[in-house]
């Protein structure tokens, strides 16, 4: 897959047959499009575009009031849709004069001069350009003048993706990381560094490795005791337990930490990238009124939490 950063740096992209949007997710309705994308492409002798933007519109458009949380940071996007297969990514920087493009201008500057687009594949109820002007109905309109197809998303698919995605952050903010894999086809994932903690769990019997998720808007699941699948750089795979709240029994801090237990791990994790599949939440976060507590409560966790994945083989 080829990754454009705007226009000034845009090769040459045989016949294009492009898609628009934020796709937060790549969730099974994104993936319903880009497969279309590249079935109509191979029709063409051509090539898949998603044409997103970066920052988020309603991040430029509303930076006091958007409380923006998303579902992948824009490293877990891009990776997944490579994965998808998508060919070619163009992420353009969104601003509030780019906000200001008249729908034509949009059309004819861009997809038609720049890239020269053969066919375009659209929602029934996709809006663009200032004041929201373009439409569906607006490209079928002047699609004959500029040379391209007007494909269009059925309806239904159109509201499994939007559908979808609202269910997703709310099974995310609840905890609820089966139903939120049912529709990201895959488990949810925090990505980052493992950095310096206050080596807390190490003293307990229980190292953990502190992740540090870098992008302030990650989504972040809801606090509790988590069975997850931790990918470390190299590939390797381990079985684990993660503790997302501010560890009320062993400190007065109110932040939010990330903290995973790996099983059957030794070695050091500083300053490594990994990934964290959050599987499913197990428990709330506790008060105990002791170490002691707290040490027989995690004790507890492994056991319940390696039966678990017994179960999952």
């Amino acid at each position: 897959m080829r990754i454009f950063r705007g226009f000034e740096q845009l090769s040459s992209i045989p016949n294009p047959v492009l898609t628009i949007g934020t796709f937060d997710g790549v969730h099974l309705g994104h993936q319903k499009i880009i497969q279309q994308l590249n079935e109509e492409a191979k029709k063409i002798g051509g090539e898949s575009v998603l044409f997103t933007f970066y920052p988020h519109p309603r991040m430029v458009l509303y930076p006091d009031t958007h409380g923006l949380k998303l579902i992948q940071t824009q490293v877990e996007k891009i990776d997944k849709l490579r994965r998808m297969g998508l060919q070619n990514i163009i992420i353009h920087p969104f601003t509030k004069e780019f906000s200001r493009l008249t729908a034509i201008e949009f059309v004819r500057d861009y997809l038609v001069n720049r890239l020269n687009v053969k066919k375009l594949v659209i929602g029934y109820d996709h809006q663009f350009g200032k004041n929201r002007e373009g439409s569906l109905q607006f490209l079928l309109d002047v699609c004959d003048t500029y040379g391209f197809e007007v494909i269009e998303i059925a309806a239904q698919e159109i509201d499994e993706v939007n559908i979808s995605s609202t269910k997703i952050r709310r099974a995310i903010e609840d905890g609820e990381m089966a139903k939120a894999q049912t529709y990201l086809g895959e488990p949810y994932e925090l990505y980052g560094k493992v950095v310096q903690g206050e080596a807390l769990g190490r003293q307990l019997g229980f190292p953990t490795a502190n992740l540090d998720v870098e992008s302030e808007l990650k989504l972040i699941p809801k606090t509790g005791v988590y069975a997850v699948n931790v990918l470390l750089p190299e590939g390797i795979i381990y079985e684990g337990m993660m503790n997302i709240g501010e560890r009320p029994t062993v400190t007065s801090k109110s932040s939010v930490s990330i903290e995973v237990n790996l099983f059957d791990f030794e070695g050091d994790l500083y300053n490594q990238q990994i990934t964290v599949q959050l599987l499913s939440r197990f428990r709330d976060e506790i008060r105990f009124d002791s170490i002691d507590e707290l040490k027989e409560q995690l004790n507890k966790d492994e056991m319940d939490i390696r039966s678990y994945f017994s179960a999952h083989v």
